[in-house]
């Protein structure tokens, strides 16, 4: 088992999807250092690993500070002796359009989902560093922060910089065999849930019934612990060539998202002047420009929402 005896802190892991990635992880064999800001959740949390065989221990505090990034690390080397596995997952939701987003809506998820990554990133690579035995940095982003979402400028920009930091990292990280990888889920969350499209897959997971294949296949939507099991992979040995990528993973599908490039390049003698792009753009450009957001097929009548 190339993961059995390791040390892993996953941020967020209260319940959903982080909760997934724990349970998954100290399945098999790694001890798990579980967050969440909700006490009583991260206790059950714990017990739960534990009462499944698992070795877990809990740190109840919002990521975003460096002191919670601190305490995460020295939490994991102090019960148990290492850190080999961070899983950045934690992270908080102010939807609203631009022009009614408060400063507070864009700095609170910033802080939680960018800064915090970075933070809790920072203090783990510090370590694994200096203990010289490598390590696996795994980022949670989004399907928005790759294509966009309507209502979700703060969320976007924060899930768009930690692939970009992510990638940077597998630079500077490569040398210590530290790897750096960002996952992109899509399951049935507490966000989901929220979205009429999904309302039949997300109605079928919390009744415990199987998902329908057309979300499943189709969409790449499924469970969280569909997701689970690239995050145990990521961590282990196994993984120990695959850095700097992006990998979205939902339902029966998996999928390595590619590095921006550019989509089309010309070059005009003298350069590109107001002129020239008038002229050329129709006929040049236009047909290159990217479709933003993300589209999705009619949804089957039978899963459709009853409307009144």
């Amino acid at each position: 088992m190339s993961l059995a005896g390791k040390v892993a802190i996953v941020t967020g892991s209260g319940r959903g999807l982080g909760l997934a990635y724990a349970q998954e992880l100290a399945r098999r064999g790694v001890s798990v250092v579980v967050n969440d800001v909700d006490a009583d959740v991260t206790t059950a949390a714990v017990e739960a690993i534990q009462a499944s065989g698992g070795r877990a221990v809990a740190v109840v505090a919002p990521v975003g500070p460096t002191a919670t990034a601190k305490a995460l690390v020295s939490t994991a080397v102090e019960h148990f002796g290492r850190l080999d596995i961070l899983v950045t997952n934690a992270g908080v939701l102010r939807d609203t359009v631009l022009w009614k987003m408060s400063d507070d809506d864009f700095d609170t998820v910033v802080n939680v989902h960018l800064r915090g990554t970075f933070t809790t990133v920072r203090e783990a690579v510090q370590h694994m560093r200096q203990a010289g035995e490598g390590g696996r940095i795994i980022c949670i982003g989004s399907p928005t922060g790759q294509r966009g979402t309507f209502g979700q400028t703060n969320y976007a920009a924060a899930k768009a910089g930690i692939v970009g930091m992510v990638r940077t990292w597998a630079l500077e990280l490569k040398r210590a065999g530290i790897t750096a990888n960002a996952v992109v889920p899509v399951a049935a969350t507490a966000m989901t849930a929220t979205v009429p499209y999904f309302a039949a897959a997300v109605r079928a997971d919390a009744n415990g019934e199987p998902m329908p294949a057309f979300f499943r296949q189709e969409l790449g939507f499924g469970t969280s612990d569909d997701v689970a099991g690239l995050i145990a992979f990521l961590g282990s040995d196994a993984a120990a060539s695959v850095t700097g990528q992006v990998i979205g993973v939902g339902g029966d599908r998996l999928q390595i998202w590619t590095h921006p490039e550019p989509a089309l390049s010309a070059q005009r003698e003298g350069g590109w002047t107001y002129e020239a792009l008038e002229e050329a753009w129709p006929t040049t450009f236009a047909g290159a420009t990217q479709s933003v957001g993300e589209h999705f097929p009619e949804l089957p009548e039978e899963f459709k929402p009853a409307t009144d």
